[in-house]
């Protein structure tokens, strides 16, 4: 092995044995708010200092390895702008993921991941072993922690690009009636409705995943076509739509539960109509180049461990649609930016 592919290697394992140190910056400045307080500013580090009651050494220490993540700038010693991957730490950016990163690195989701060997070796979910329940009850269970939860839900929508590209990659046009099932917030529902003036739609989601749907449909205009449907999709979904959406539900379930969603989707679609599956889907081997934003077997370990469930392949998809009385008809590629596909089936 040559001296390049050797010093190549090394630098591969040491990124990644510091990435728990960059989880651990993030998740601080999150949650003491730093994108906030530096704002559109520029900020020495001794008034930073004197807000959060830290010692300014101490802080400094903190800004300067924001720094080299590319979340500020020191533009002369001690003074330190946000960069715009800090802007995305910000409560009041309109592309914020500060929620999504006070959840990904709250201590119930990192304590989680130390146990990974444990969900290997027996199959038990890791979050579950921890807390002693599923990661849903869990977060329900936590106001605070519930409310970011949504939040951060709504935050990934957004920036995962779905939402945007959904209503010009499928004709929603030609069906009535639509159900997002698992819709949150509405967030997806509001920009299928506005693009297509001729259906009404039904957002169904649990009480809490609600709590923001009306208005957000409202702000979109589109709420004199859209109910809100409180429930369980496990037990059932709204009956009486065409075309039943089910967007990032999927991964977080072992197939047992997932093919149970999918059979209640079955018993409520009307005649005629399809299931749109909206998710990432494996490729069947691990490609030598990533070309997707997110690492979509990063991911799958993270639904093992949290959810016990799992991110899927096409037959996989194929395999659920038939067990739950649908066929699979087509897969349409969403733009290559963007790390979703439309699963779409009929029923049968």
């Amino acid at each position: 092995m040559t001296n390049s592919i050797d010093n190549s290697a090394r630098r591969t394992i040491m990124r990644a044995l510091f990435s728990t140190i960059v989880t651990q910056v993030v998740g601080v400045a999150a949650r003491l708010r730093l994108a906030d307080a530096i704002g559109d500013g520029e900020w020495d580090v001794a008034d930073l200092a004197k807000i959060y009651e830290i010692p300014a050494e101490r802080l400094n220490r903190l800004l300067r390895a924001m720094a080299t993540l590319d979340l500020c700038r020191e533009t002369t010693p001690g003074r330190f702008v946000l960069a715009p991957a800090g802007s995305l730490l910000r409560s009041d950016d309109s592309s914020s993921l500060l929620d999504l990163a006070l959840l990904l690195t709250d201590k119930s989701m990192q304590d989680a991941w130390l146990n990974l060997e444990t969900s290997l070796r027996t199959g038990r979910v890791a979050f579950h072993e921890v807390h002693g329940r599923p990661a849903f009850d869990y977060i329900a269970e936590r106001g605070q922690l519930s409310e970011i939860f949504n939040s951060a839900m709504s935050q990934r929508t957004r920036a995962d690009g779905v939402t945007a590209a959904l209503p010009d990659h499928y004709d929603f046009g030609r069906f009535g009636a639509i159900t997002d099932v698992g819709g949150g917030d509405g967030t997806l529902m509001a920009a299928i409705l506005k693009r297509h003036p001729g259906p009404s739609g039904v957002v169904f989601d649990t009480a809490e995943g609600l709590a923001q749907a009306t208005r957000i449909l409202d702000i979109a205009g589109v709420s004199g076509r859209c109910k809100v449907a409180a429930g369980d999709f496990r037990q059932s979904v709204p009956a009486g739509s065409d075309l039943y959406v089910i967007k990032s539900v999927m991964h977080n379930w072992d197939d047992e539960h997932a093919v149970a969603i999918l059979r209640n989707c079955r018993a409520a679609v009307a005649e005629g109509g399809r299931l749109l599956i909206v998710e990432p889907v494996l490729p069947d081997t691990v490609p030598t180049e990533h070309t997707m934003t997110e690492d979509p077997y990063l991911s799958d370990l993270s639904m093992m461990l949290l959810l016990g469930g799992r991110e899927r392949t096409r037959g996989d998809y194929e395999r659920l649609c038939a067990r739950a009385g649908f066929a699979l008809t087509r897969m349409i590629a969403l733009p290559r930016h963007i790390d979703f596909a439309m699963i779409e089936a009929e029923p049968i």
